[in-house]
Order: C-alpha cells, then sequence, then structure tokens
C-alpha cells in the first residue's frame, strides 16, 4: 500500500491509501468521492479524466494516442497535467501523487 492525495470536485483533499499495481482509476471509482469510469479503462470515455499536480506530471509515462484524442475532446476542461487515470498504473515510485478530479463533462 503506498499514500495518494485526491482532490475531491468540491476541493475537499482526501489522503489515501492505495494498492500499487492498479490504475488509478481503478482506485479512484472505488471512492464516493471518485471517478464514474464508465468505459471500465478502455480508453473511451474520459469519465476517469485527473489533474495531475505538476510536479507529478513528468514523472508519470507519456501520453499515448488514445489519451491524447480523449483529452483534446475535453478542450473546455482540459489542462496542461490533464490525465486519464485509467493509462496510468500506480507504482511505488507515485507514492505521495497528488491528483484533483476533473469536472464532469
Amino acid at each position: 500500500m503506498a499514500r495518494m492525495i485526491v482532490v475531491d470536485r468540491d476541493g475537499k483533499e482526501h489522503e489515501i491509501e492505495a494498492k500499487t499495481g492498479l490504475k488509478i482509476m481503478e482506485i479512484l471509482r472505488e471512492l464516493d468521492y471518485g471517478v464514474a469510469a464508465i468505459c471500465g479503462g478502455l480508453c473511451s470515455c474520459a469519465t476517469c479524466h485527473v489533474y495531475v499536480d505538476p510536479q507529478w506530471a513528468a514523472r508519470l509515462p507519456k501520453k499515448q494516442g488514445d489519451e491524447q484524442e480523449l483529452l483534446t475532446e475535453l478542450a473546455d476542461y482540459r489542462e496542461a497535467t490533464s490525465r486519464l487515470s485509467c493509462q496510468v498504473e500506480f507504482t511505488e515510485a507515485l507514492a505521495g501523487i497528488r491528483l484533483t478530479i476533473a469536472p464532469d463533462t
């Protein structure tokens, strides 16, 4: 287990313990204040959109084509550190990561 800081849509910060080896989306969808993750991690809906704290963004793997395309479609909500949490595995190296759940689209 490793620590993760999640800021919900109301701006409230939650420090949680999460299992490494899971996609961040899998962790967040189990929370009452988490993401919808409607497609179940198939990178086809963007309901797991999060903003990664800038100090953590460079530590994540690069966005692949499908993720970049979906994020481009979210022009009104996309930020420089936007990611689809279904595309990022939570590893020990990401222990302490701070994420903000993006607004519903």
